[in-house]
């Protein structure tokens, strides 16, 4: 399993997820890069996402959906805020009607991924950071600590391939 710690911190609004992977650095942006690669992991893996707009850009649009095993779906966007290819990523991230466009711009949460190169591949850390305390509580009941160790934890299997 990558994930190697998930922490919140209620004080900071955040959820911190850290994940080690036996790849370069380069090699791990890819499956954030590539909306086809993205796809076979964001989602926990029984709601796999479809990327229908990518955008990986300072102001470009990411949307997509992930499919429950009973046919839901559950759509999501992006705003990139900001990209330090091959080692950073900033994007707001909310919940989309759907059509996918936004249900609320200013119900987001701010995410952040770094990925650090090690002695053994690529160390990523990935902390969203919550508006308040309540979006922090809905987000931790709606299983977002489990779905993220879950989807994360299908990266391994995408880099063996």
């Amino acid at each position: 399993m990558p994930v190697t710690n998930t922490t919140i911190d209620p004080q900071a609004l955040t959820f911190t997820l850290e994940a080690e992977f036996a790849a370069p650095v380069e090699r791990v942006w890819e499956l954030w890069a590539d909306p086809r690669q993205i796809e076979r992991w964001w989602g926990p893996p029984t709601w796999p996402a479809t990327f229908e707009r990518h955008e990986l850009k300072p102001g470009g649009e990411v949307r997509y959906f992930m499919t429950g095993p009973d046919g839901t779906r559950a759509a999501g966007w992006w705003t990139v805020t900001d990209v330090d290819e091959p080692r950073r990523i900033e994007f707001d991230d909310g919940f989309a009607g759907a059509d996918g466009e936004p249900l609320d711009r200013d119900d987001k949460t701010h995410g952040v991924v770094t990925l650090e190169p090690t002695d053994a591949g690529t160390r990523m850390v990935v902390v969203s950071t919550f508006h308040d305390e309540k979006q922090m509580e809905q987000m931790t009941k709606m299983g977002m600590v489990e779905g993220m160790t879950e989807a994360v934890g299908q990266i391994d299997g995408l880099l063996a391939a």
